[in-house]
């Protein structure tokens, strides 16, 4: 057997509630694995390679490589959005400089659409000059965007299932809000995450599958003109009384000030004027058809890390969406990304398979037009179908110490630097 070499793992992109278990998936399998060696971690992702900020995750404790089950986040090794585009030359000839100076067999990237990319881009290009470097994918967003509209590269997203399981509990519990204090402020606008791409705020129908309650979802693929979007909320409240409303961050109702990350999607939390707060003026400046005025609930990154709502069909996929990067990564089967593909009904199960990371990367999945109400203020049964075991049925439980939640606490233990410093030429450039 050929003498072991190590592995780098890193991060890319927004955190999610279950990002750190696929993270220990991946390292307490590869710690197991006689192919693989030294576990490291690219600091702040790929600029910790870029600088060679390598963590030691072989050298830390086994107990708190166990609780990034229930560390939501990022905060563990750090994540970046930082995008490796075709001219930065100098960025790519550094991290196989990293590579060599550290014996890295195996590039492990944990992202987006983009981090595929840049897991492909790496191991291509480091097989093109004789480095022998392995490199896997592993899905990671909220979104739920990676992969094909046909759900066949990927059936959904580790990451997902939490955030639709927290706009699930979000709605009941502003539901309650709304019943009670609905004499004074009759409508309640939530915004969810999700850029332009309607998953998650789709997922307020699983608070409601009976449709029961007084809601309007609006996603970001149904355009709807500000005016019409006002009608529909005060016809119902002349029937109701009051009205919730949740919208997606990226519907199209006027001018936000849009902001763009260095990938260049939009932040919508970065922006000027929310969509929320464009819907309630337009409600407020208009009038509405009972006592009272519009509010605005905005969540914000919150519904990205919030623990206490994880699913735990969620975390356990995300395990082992880890720890099948890790098996990929030891055969030697470079180009490849970690995948959840579900199985024929009725029962829900699903299998952990590998797709091609060109393939993914050069994807882009959207929610399915069927899938939402011909009047464009809802979602249909099938989503419902679709989204609803991933949400999960039981609490997840969080070790508590002293009254506050026992996160993992990995110790700053850094690979000797063998190369000059580098800065990476978008910082040069000024991002």
């Amino acid at each position: 057997m050929p003498s072991p070499k190590n592995l780098i793992v890193a991060q890319s992109g927004g955190p999610s509630a279950v990002i750190n278990n696929s993270l220990r998936g991946l390292v307490e399998t590869a710690r197991e694995l006689p192919r693989i060696g030294t576990i490291y971690a690219g600091w702040h992702g790929i600029e910790g390679v870029l600088k060679e900020e390598l963590l030691d995750l072989s050298a830390q404790d086994p107990q708190e490589i166990a609780l990034l089950r229930t560390t939501p986040a990022a905060g563990s090794i750090g994540t970046c959005r930082y995008k490796l585009r075709p001219q930065q030359t100098e960025d790519f000839e550094r991290i196989l400089e990293v590579f060599r100076a550290h014996n890295v067999g195996y590039f492990c990237y944990i992202g987006g659409n983009d981090s595929m990319d840049t897991a492909n881009k790496v191991a291509k290009l480091a097989q093109e000059r004789g480095l022998d470097v392995v490199g896997i994918g592993v899905p990671k967003t909220i979104d739920n965007d990676i992969g094909d509209s046909e759900f066949r590269l990927i059936d959904h997203t580790p990451g997902y299932g939490s955030t639709a399981r927290y706009w699930t509990h979000m709605v009941q519990l502003a539901n309650e809000e709304n019943a009670g204090s609905s004499p004074a402020d009759p409508v309640l606008v939530l915004q969810a995450m999700g850029r332009r791409i309607g998953f998650i705020p789709a997922a307020a129908r699983l608070a409601d599958p009976d449709r029961e309650l007084p809601l309007l979802i609006y996603l970001a693929e149904r355009e709807i003109a500000i005016e019409r979007l006002c009608d529909n909320v005060n016809d119902l409240l002349r029937r109701r009384g009051r009205a919730l409303v949740v919208v997606s961050e990226g519907l199209k109702v006027g001018d936000i000030g849009e902001t763009r990350d260095s990938f260049g999607h939009t932040q919508f939390s970065s922006s000027q004027i929310t969509v929320a707060q464009q819907v309630i003026n337009a409600l407020n400046q208009r009038g509405l058809p009972v006592k009272g005025a519009a509010r605005a609930n905005v969540p914000g990154t919150d519904q990205r890390h919030n623990m206490a709502y994880a699913s735990g069909v969620d975390l356990d996929e995300a395990y082992r969406a880890g720890q099948k990067a890790a098996y990929l990564a030891a055969a030697g089967e470079s180009g490849w990304m970690a995948t959840i593909l579900r199985d024929p009904e009725p029962i829900y199960d699903v299998r952990f398979d590998k797709v091609p990371l060109a393939e993914v990367a050069n994807s882009e999945r959207t929610f399915p037009a069927g899938w939402i109400s011909e009047d464009g203020t809802d979602v249909t049964d099938d989503f419902l179908r679709y989204a609803r075991p991933l949400i999960g049925d039981d609490a997840v439980t969080v070790p508590i110490m002293d009254g506050r939640l026992r996160l993992a606490r990995l110790r700053p233990t850094f690979a000797d630097q063998k190369l000059p410093k580098y800065v990476p030429q978008a910082d040069r450039a000024g991002r």
